[in-house]
């Protein structure tokens, strides 16, 4: 049996799950609106594990989200991947931020455009747009949102913890927010299951994040 630790830290939501053969098994997670990963992803990771009887010697691999997202989380959930791969000696396999969120809500809008977005401060959005197969519509980017940005995806659904300040400024717009799809361990596991049988793993001594913010050097407003 192929278990794999999945950790979510790319957003304030600190999410932890636990899958056997691409099936969840166990999950835990911290909703609040204040970033916990420092003080929870290590216990988490125990309790998941805990409520499966399963010991960290019995994993398979670890996946991790690799971003885009918050510069800190990333960080924690990297470097705790990271060192779990190392002490253990299993696969890292890293899992896209975004893509991870358009999967679970590829699972409620069967058929729809989806518009995974990632909050990057005031009106700047990391985002990804996916068709109903989940394939990438366009590039993965950081970018200030306008009432007229992406009319070219419409109708689309979107969702993430960037979706909400969205929300007025697109009420006329052909698009829907959906406020119940969240950043979750559990959009990592068919995704990861598919890397591991494909043995598309990282090196766990070089792998970073995928920040975005910093390659595309964006400037601020002034």
């Amino acid at each position: 049996m192929i278990y794999i630790l999945h950790l979510e830290t790319s957003t304030k939501v600190c999410s932890v799950a636990l899958s056997c053969d691409g099936k969840q098994i166990a999950i835990k997670e911290d909703l609040s609106n204040e970033y916990s990963h420092a003080e929870n992803l290590t216990i988490y990771i125990q309790e998941v594990l805990l409520q499966s009887s399963i010991s960290l010697k019995e994993l398979s691999a670890v996946s991790v989200a690799s971003g885009p997202g918050s510069y800190t989380g990333l960080r924690i959930g990297v470097s705790t991947a990271k060192g779990l791969c190392y002490a253990l000696e299993i696969p890292l396999i890293a899992v896209d931020s975004l893509i991870s969120l358009a999967t679970i809500a590829n699972e409620k809008h069967v058929g729809m455009n989806l518009c995974a977005l990632i909050d990057a401060r005031r009106m700047e959005e990391f985002n990804g747009f996916y068709s109903s197969d989940l394939k990438s519509l366009k590039a993965v980017s950081a970018d200030i949102i306008t009432e007229d940005s992406y009319k070219e995806f419409e109708p689309f659904i979107y969702f993430g913890d960037g979706a909400i300040k969205l929300e007025e400024i697109w009420m006329d717009r052909n698009c829907t927010i959906d406020k119940t799809i969240y950043s979750s361990a559990m959009g990592q596991i068919s995704l990861a299951f598919e890397k591991f049988n494909k043995k598309q793993f990282e090196d766990v001594a070089y792998f970073e994040p995928f920040y975005l913010k910093d390659f595309m050097g964006l400037k601020k407003n002034n």
